[in-house]
């Protein structure tokens, strides 16, 4: 836990200097969309978020891999603002910066996110029911669904927003209605 804080220490101003640079250029939201795909990529390859966590990897190793991921067409600010992770040996807590990126960015957008876990993929009409409850009880201005799927919810939905969780699957309902008949 106490290496979670430290990379959030680490990350904030990372993410706020991203977040400057995103805002005096118009570019936060095509940021946000690049922060989403890198984060997916390093969710997905373990060995990706390995290679630039290890500090016996060359930095111009990372700097090409780097490059070689962005391609020819990204911007350069971004392109730039990695190479200074590397540079400055942060390229560890990119996971941690591009979160907080994007939590700094739904905070602009006065956006929230929703984890939503259900026992089987939503729909989309189920996905926008979620939203606009959501909207409802946060007052956001609009929302931004993280799904994941979990089949021993058994049925249902649970609902994460901040602090405040919503469960509403039948797992859920069976152990509220566990916990009333051992109280009685």
């Amino acid at each position: 836990m106490t290496s979670q804080v430290a990379a959030a220490e680490v990350a904030q101003p990372y993410a706020q200097a991203l977040l400057s640079i995103a805002q005096s250029k118009n570019l936060t939201e095509e940021f946000g969309e690049d922060a989403r795909t890198f984060l997916g990529l390093l969710r997905a390859d373990k060995q990706l978020h390995n290679f630039f966590s290890n500090p016996f990897i060359q930095a111009e190793n990372k700097k090409a891999l780097i490059k070689q991921i962005l391609g020819e067409g990204s911007n350069p600010y971004l392109r730039n603002f990695l190479l200074i992770l590397v540079d400055k040996r942060r390229i560890a807590f990119l996971e941690s910066i591009f979160q907080q990126y994007l939590a700094l960015l739904r905070q602009l957008n006065q956006t929230v996110l929703a984890e939503v876990i259900s026992a089987v993929p939503l729909t989309e009409a189920q996905q926008q029911a979620i939203i606009q409850k959501v909207i409802a009880i946060s007052n956001a201005r609009q929302v931004e669904l993280e799904t994941k799927v979990d089949s021993e919810l058994i049925g249902g939905v649970i609902i994460k927003v901040g602090s405040q969780v919503i469960d509403a699957s039948i797992r859920g309902q069976l152990r509220r209605l566990s916990l009333r008949l051992t109280n009685s």
